[in-house]
């Protein structure tokens, strides 16, 4: 918003999302450009009037906030006319960005990295544990330091000592790895990761797979306990209209094409995920609410 303004942009701000609303805006004002979480776009995508709206006068946008699945991005770059779409990578701590996508970039890099770092902002991949710099390919842990990062939460020494090192490096709680040729690519989250029986599981791979289900709309899985292997998977998946599925279907589909420890042991199918005001999915709300579940099973 404040670079449109300093570049004489015209805004269409709007006091909350509504897949409607947003599609009408575009229709109306002849859009250029829509930034959103990928939430707001699927939201879009599979609402009544997405087919009779003009996409004509889109060109670029951008996609951040949350996991933003390659495929997903493609289709808005196809189907909203949003060729020179990008991703943003950071956080609030960062101002908010450490890295971004450029729109002179192939298809490729810009949907499925979130690119590489801001001029003079440093960025890098660590051993959670040690601190050490891990290689290219690896992952870990995703710190930055640049003129970007706040100085501290307001009032508050020890939240703030406990996400910026002595060194500067504020440490995101990420997980992320570099490709050969610098650019980022987010993986999961730190607190989401899922330890089963020793093995690392990372929720974006897995709703990442399940997104390739003809009959699913959206994915999102979160860890809960179990006293066997330590955590369980558990996918909440929200189906399309008119589609229905079962936890059987499900398991017997991931089974077939993954690994099976990294299939979810439960399944739950819901028409809405719990967000906040921003459109933010809030994962810690579904791992409560799956954690009751499994108490009553």
């Amino acid at each position: 918003m404040t670079n449109l303004m300093t570049h004489g942009g015209t805004i269409c701000p709007m006091p909350y999302f509504s897949p409607k609303s947003s599609l009408a805006c575009i229709n109306d004002e002849k859009i250029t450009c829509f930034n959103g979480v990928p939430t707001m776009f699927i939201a879009m995508f599979n609402h009544a009037d997405f087919a009779k709206t003009d996409f004509s006068h889109m060109r670029t946008g951008i996609m951040a906030g949350a996991n933003c699945p390659a495929d997903l991005m493609r289709r808005a770059a196809d189907e909203m006319n949003m060729k020179e779409i990008i991703s943003v990578y950071g956080q609030t701590e960062a101002s908010p960005g450490c890295t971004m996508g450029e729109v002179n970039e192939d298809i490729d890099h810009r949907v499925e990295t979130v690119g590489t770092a801001f001029p003079g902002v440093e960025c890098k991949i660590i051993n959670p544990e040690t601190g050490e710099e891990l290689p290219d390919g690896e992952n870990g842990e995703f710190v930055a330091r640049g003129y970007n990062i706040m100085k501290g939460y307001y009032k508050m020494p020890k939240a703030t000592e406990q996400t910026i090192d002595a060194e500067g490096w504020l440490h995101s709680g990420d997980i992320c790895c570099r490709t050969p040729d610098g650019y980022y690519k987010v993986t999961g989250r730190l607190k989401d990761m899922i330890i089963r029986g020793g093995e690392n599981l990372y929720p974006r791979e897995i709703e990442e797979f399940y997104l390739t289900n003809e009959k699913v709309k959206d994915v999102q899985v979160v860890g809960v306990p179990d006293p066997r292997y330590g955590e369980e998977c558990c996918a909440y998946i929200i189906l399309k209209k008119g589609q229905t599925a079962d936890a059987k279907e499900m398991t017997e589909y991931g089974n077939a094409h993954m690994a099976k420890h990294k299939v979810p042991r439960y399944f739950v199918f819901v028409d809405e995920f719990p967000m906040n005001a921003a459109g933010k999915i809030l994962k810690y709300k579904m791992r409560e609410d799956a954690i009751e579940r499994i108490k009553n099973l």
